[in-house]
């Protein structure tokens, strides 16, 4: 069909033409452009667009393709003039040569473009030019046949006018000329490649190459060669339309039906090929993120193809679009050959089956645009499950690895997601996974990420279930990802779900799903399901509880639950249980399967408290052991009434379980303990602040009341007896004080639920026992009694002031006991680290305490923020008490004072106790400094009848040398530090002697006797410093450093007393040479004998002379030259002393050789002349004398 169409031919127009002619430039018509669109999933197409701009929707609705264009008498197409209403009748073949020159010379400029940039904007705008051209004509066809187009009737015997003539073969031609058109334009498979790679030009701007314009045109006419079908047939009224040219030629029929369907046909074997180009590149994880057209063009044609079918297959009865697309598809997944109008598919393609998937997928996406091109999320495509469920059953085959499972059944979600659920799908797919359930579904090349989530608790494993029953958003990053992130299992289980959905009244398809899947169960089957399998049927069952009956589903899993073996592995048994937790988490009365589940957890318990179990085993009970405190913990805490019979969970296996735990064990099982003390009282407190005021409200509230304190009864019976046993304990477990107070605040709210032994002031009772007795030890009481002081309706709520004294007695021994928690050596432990912060803590809270305020209020004292640590608030806190005390003036008030006074400390000797036993040293000086505040601050108030006897065991216990002697060797050690607290408390003494004499006071004089000594050297060298023989004292360095120290700080001038410790100083200057000690005892030499020379300014110090005198006596004969090396030492520090001494010092020495019978003693006397030489003239004197003998 050759056009006989000169260049020179001068096209027909009306003589006015040229006045008739518009000015207005007519607007461009709609157009493929994805220059300006952003590739999103659920973006709305092109502004510029066949939908977008309303010519989709005026085709399918039989209106005017442009109302508002063609209205003059002319129209210019392709540069020249023409007659509107009879144009394109009377010169068919003009108009048409004129597009093809046109589509000839955009083919020439693709061909000639080169990469010069400065040429690209020429070309560019050239290109677009012969697009516009070719564009604008085609849309002039549309509108020629919608206004002018009749069917023509058969013609009359009479003679007719040439146009009618021409115009009744008008449809002919055209047809004619449009396949002309598709068979130059070939096929889009045909394309070039430079041509196919403006689909994915990477960075677009404003300036495309002519390839861009050229493709994009392919597409302009392609949609429009239908468009003008459809509307020829329209037109029409349904006559077949032949190519009467073309038939005589060729001999073949060729219809507007036949043409339509051809072209339809390789238009979608075209788009399909060019997404499997694309699947190519596409991983799994990627499937439902990556899109199948290769720009919004071509997304664009897929909804327009679309529309078009839909409405065709409605209106005409045609076939619709999925009955293409599976006529298409059908024999790329079988492999057999394809039908001969869609031959030209691409012959190698990776993985047939998933690329169906994956475009069926994303083409079934594209039905949710409506035919103005937006979004609208609603069902504008009919569903294809015919062909789903037949891809389903090719993705069932055993030969399928689980990577292409996995992105099969994901795609099979989402189409659930865009239509209803079928039951033959999940059925289907549901026979798969009944014989694979103990699969892993895992993807090796996908890591531990493809496995899934491991639900080790009910609540994760009900959160999972929970996950699959209300999946993502279809076009969100969570059900895109959902390939990563969940096997194909979990995506089954969001099929399941989605099915199970649709009909929540138990319809017929919703019982025979779950016929379905009761029936695949056997005791046989369950007693083989591995821990895997175990673990998908939980989750498969809590799916379907979640989405049906729940009893029903709940009744039926117990039941096949039943069939394992009771000597199934511990981790079936945790399975198991967190399994039947995670049913009740969805709100299972806890009835209906207490019985079973609490007898397995009993026997349970029973064997890892068996002394005979092995310790791997106790390890590997552990596991279930710990999953059922777990779950049972999250049954409670998301309880919102704790009306299910939820106290059936806490039964007789606790008492087995606690007695068996080790200390990491125990902290978890008391953990357990709080999390259900702390729901409980929240639940019951909430329910009592809410109840309504009504007529019925009270029956109802004790209805709830009685549910509450089931529970607490539970908790007692099998809980509370095994704390109490563990509160004597030298070392309990940290969370025993946490779980403690748990009880006690919940005696304070179910007073009743306490056992008989606790009443009738159950919260006083716990108090006594893990608070105020004498033998708990610091570091419950520290962290116990702050959970209660801070409660200020529990304060409230104890009777008296009784309960305060108590606590701050408890506070005090504390105080006094904080340093027994540390290490041996004295370094910090981690106890001691934790009664540390829980004692500031407590001390806080103390000072808080109504009464100590008061008192702290009346003596003027407020602590500041250093005062919060211990040791301080202790001595304000003393410091108030005695000056309370004496500023009262009444005697009743001041007999109640000591009272309170003798309270706040208790039995403070048997507190200290444990200190002076001990070998540590700051818990020896703590003790010493806290007795010696309250003697101080207290010594009115000790004086009085009710304290004397607390006066006297202090003396007693603490500052007599006989009880230090014979009973305390660990206060021996720390001598120093009795010294100096006896020196203190022996001036105090002095004072407090004054108020015995009144008569508001009663004391014995005789007690005075015992504990006011003389002079605390006196004891000192009476008791420490006494040699036996040649030996030296036992611990004679610290002793020695003690004098030093008392030496230094005492400023004494009686030489009576200075010279008490010169004796024993005299001999370890002679007999010690360990340096230490002789340097120490040198140094108390010195200040000895400058201090007695200092008080005898007159004369030499008698005193020192005596002393001197009897120590030369004592060692004449035996230690003759280390006496006088010992002399020489006291000469350069008194010369006169020794000066005084000579005569005695020379007849000593004349009376040892005398003895000795061997005349003179050379040796001797020249040690004794050394002496003499450093005592000047009496010195030299002597010498004299010596030399004569």
């Amino acid at each position: 069909m050759e056009d006989d169409f000169s260049q020179s031919l001068t096209p027909p127009v009306s003589p006015f033409a040229a006045d008739s002619l518009c000015e207005m430039t007519p607007a461009r018509p709609a157009c493929f452009c994805c220059s300006v669109t952003k590739e999103e999933p659920t973006g709305a197409l092109s502004t510029e667009g066949y939908a977008a701009r309303g010519s989709l929707k005026r085709l399918l609705l039989h209106l005017d393709p442009a109302p508002a264009e063609y209205e003059t008498d002319t129209v210019e197409v392709f540069g020249f003039p023409w007659v509107t209403e009879t144009a394109l009748v009377e010169s068919t073949k003009p108009l048409f040569g004129l597009f093809r020159q046109k589509l000839y010379r955009l083919e020439s400029l693709v061909q000639s473009s080169s990469h010069d940039f400065g040429q690209a904007g020429n070309l560019h705008y050239e290109a677009e030019d012969l697009r516009q051209q070719c564009v604008s004509f085609l849309q002039y066809v549309k509108v020629f046949l919608h206004r002018y187009l009749e069917p023509s009737s058969s013609l009359e015997a009479g003679p007719s006018h040439p146009y009618e003539e021409l115009e009744a073969q008008f449809p002919s031609a055209l047809l004619e000329e449009l396949f002309g058109i598709t068979l130059l334009i070939g096929r889009l498979k045909d394309l070039p490649a430079n041509v196919q790679s403006a689909f994915t030009i990477p960075n677009p701007g404003k300036i495309f190459p002519p390839s861009w314009h050229l493709l994009h045109l392919h597409l302009d006419i392609h949609w429009s060669v239908l468009e003008i079908l459809h509307l020829l047939g329209h037109k029409m009224h349904g006559q077949v339309v032949y190519a009467h040219q073309f038939v005589n030629l060729t001999g073949e029929n060729l219809t507007d039906t036949s043409l339509f369907e051809e072209h339809l046909c390789s238009l979608l074997c075209d788009l399909t090929g060019l997404a499997m180009g694309k699947y190519s590149k596409v991983r799994p994880t990627e499937a439902l993120s990556t899109h199948h057209h290769l720009c919004s063009c071509t997304k664009e044609l897929w909804v327009l193809l679309m529309h078009l079918l839909e409405y065709r297959n409605k209106v005409l009865h045609t076939q619709s679009f999925w009955s293409y697309m599976n006529s298409l598809l059908r024999p790329l997944v079988s492999g057999k050959p394809a039908a001969e109008q869609f031959s030209g598919l691409p012959t190698h393609c990776k993985d047939p089956l998933s690329f169906t998937w994956w475009l069926v997928t994303h083409v079934s996406m594209l039905g949710q645009y409506s035919r103005n091109g937006t979004l609208r999320y609603e069902k504008h495509l009919g569903d294809n499950w015919t062909l789903v469920e037949e891809l389903l059953k090719f993705t069932c085959n055993p030969k399928v690895a689980e990577e292409q499972v996995r992105m099969h059944v994901h795609c099979c979600l989402s189409l659930c997601l865009l239509w209803e659920p079928s039951t033959s799908a999940v059925s289907t797919l549901w026979d798969y996974y009944c014989k694979n359930l103990s699969a892993s579904f895992s993807v090796p090349w996908l890591g531990m990420s493809g496995m899934g989530t491991l639900c080790k608790t009910p609540l994760a494993l009900l959160d999972q279930a929970r996950s699959c029953c209300s999946p993502s958003p279809l076009h969100s990053s969570g059900h895109t990802q959902l390939y990563r992130s969940a096997n194909s299992f979990h995506i089954f289980l969001r099929v399941l779900a989605l099915c199970l959905a649709q009909d929540r009244a138990g319809g017929v398809p919703q019982r025979q799903i779950k016929g379905r899947i009761y029936s695949k169960f056997s005791s046989k089957k369950m007693q083989e399901l591995p821990e895997a399998g175990l673990m998908n049927f939980l989750l498969l069952f809590l799916v379907v509880a979640k989405q049906v009956e729940l009893e029903d589903v709940a009744g039926r899993a117990c039941e096949l639950l039943g069939f394992l073996p009771s000597s199934c592995p511990t981790g079936h048994r945790s399975l198991v249980w967190r399994g039947q937790l995670s049913l009740l988490l969805l709100g299972l009365d806890v009835g209906a399967q207490a019985t079973w589940l609490a007898s397995s957890f009993n026997e349970t318990a029973k064997e890892f408290y068996n002394k005979t179990t092995e310790v791997s085993r106790r390890l590997a009970l552990w596991g279930p052991l710990g999953s059922y405190l777990e779950g049972v913990a999250e049954v409670f805490e998301t309880s919102a009434d704790l009306n299910l019979s939820e106290e059936k969970l806490l039964n007789e296996g606790f008492d087995w379980l606690l007695r068996a735990c080790r200390l990491s064990e125990l902290n978890s099982a008391l953990g357990f303990l709080q999390i259900v003390l702390a729901q409980l009282r929240r639940v019951h407190q909430r329910s009592v602040q809410s109840a309504p005021p009504l007529a019925w409200a009270p029956g109802n509230g004790s209805v709830v009341k009685e549910r509450h304190l089931a529970v607490a009864a539970a908790l007692w019976a099998h809980f509370f007896p095994f704390l109490r046993s563990l509160r004597l304990s030298q070392t309990p477990p940290a969370q025993l004080a946490d779980a403690a107070a748990g009880f006690t605040l919940l005696a304070l709210d179910l007073p009743s639920s306490a056992p008989q032994d606790l009443q009738p002031h159950p919260v006083q009772s716990i108090m006594q026992c893990f608070g105020w007795d004498d033998m708990v030890q610091p570091v419950l009481i520290t962290r116990y009694l702050p959970h209660l002081l801070q409660n200020s309706e529990l304060l409230s709520s104890l009777s008296g002031d009784s309960a305060q004294r108590l606590s701050v007695r408890a506070w005090f021994r504390c105080v006094l006991q904080q340093h027994l928690q540390k290490n041996p050596d004295g370094s910090d432990s981690r106890t001691g680290r934790d009664v540390e912060g829980q004692l500031c803590e407590l001390t806080r809270l103390v000072l808080r305490l109504p009464e100590v305020d008061s008192l702290l209020q009346r003596a003027g004292l407020q602590p500041t923020a250093s005062g919060l640590q211990p040791t301080a608030a202790l001595e304000v806190f003393v410091k108030a008490v005695g000056g309370v005390y004496s500023g009262l003036q009444v005697l009743s008030e001041r007999s109640s004072m000591v009272t309170r006074a003798l309270d706040y400390i208790g039995d403070i000797l048997k507190h200290i106790k444990p200190s002076l036993v001990s070998k540590n040293q700051e818990g020896l000086q703590l003790v010493y400094w806290a007795v010696g505040c309250i003697v101080k601050h207290w010594s009115p108030l000790l004086a009085t009848a009710k304290a004397q006897q607390l006066l006297f065991r202090i003396v007693d216990g603490l500052l007599l040398p006989l009880n230090l002697t014979q009973q305390d060797k660990a206060l021996r050690d720390s001598l120093p530090l009795y010294l100096q607290v006896r020196i203190y408390i022996c001036r105090w003494m002095f004072t407090l002697s004054r108020c015995f004499d009144t008569d508001s006071f009663h004391f014995c004089p005789c007690r005075v006797s015992r504990w006011l000594p003389a002079c605390p050297s006196h004891t000192l060298f009476e008791s420490f410093l006494q040699f036996k023989g040649h030996a030296p004292p036992p611990r004679l360095a610290a002793v020695l450093m003690f004098l030093l120290e008392l030496l230094r700080r005492n400023s004494d001038s009686d030489p009576a007393l200075l010279t008490l410790p010169l004796p024993p100083l005299l001999r370890c200057v002679m007999l010690v040479n360990e340096p230490q000690v002789r340097k120490t005892s040198t140094d108390a030499l010195q200040l000895v004998v400058e201090r007695c020379a200092a008080a005898s300014t007159a004369a030499p110090c008698n005193q020192m002379i005596a002393v001197l005198r009897s120590f030369v006596e004592e060692n004449e004969g035996v230690y003759d030259r280390q006496v006088y090396s010992v002399l020489e030492t006291v000469s350069v520090l008194d010369p006169a002393v020794v000066q005084a001494l000579l005569p005695h010092l020379s007849l000593s020495l004349r009376n040892t050789e005398r003895k000795r019978g061997l005349g003179r003693n050379v040796a001797l006397r020249s040690a004794y002349r050394k002496l003499l030489c450093l005592l000047g003239e009496s010195g030299q004197a002597e010498i004299t004398s010596l030399e004569t003998d």
